[in-house]
């Protein structure tokens, strides 16, 4: 399903207001470990999916990485298609009941 550039941005107003927390790793596209010294390491998500590697193996190496690196912060790069495109059928159900 293609979606038109103003239902991404009123998504991509959405997604700013969650905790990265709550994040599933479907709908990231990079994760940036900010390390001490001004160092980040960065595992591109949509890269790995792309060569074939399965959710539950990307977020085992998602788990080694924090271990190994304890990192000071985590920055997510959502992506915004994902997001909009597993929620917004739904939401398109809701507001036809309306």
């Amino acid at each position: 399903m293609q979606l038109s550039d103003n239902i991404l941005d009123q998504w991509e107003t959405i997604i700013s207001e969650v905790d990265k927390e709550n994040v599933p790793l479907e709908c990231i596209k990079k994760m940036v470990f900010k390390l001490p010294g001004s160092k980040q390491k960065t595992i591109n998500i949509h890269t790995l999916v792309k060569q074939g590697l399965e959710f539950e193996d990307i977020a085992k190496l998602v788990s080694r990485t924090m271990e190994e690196l304890n990192p000071i912060d985590i920055d997510f790069v959502v992506d915004i298609a994902s997001v909009a495109q597993l929620v917004q059928p739904e939401t398109d159900k809701i507001l036809k009941r309306l």
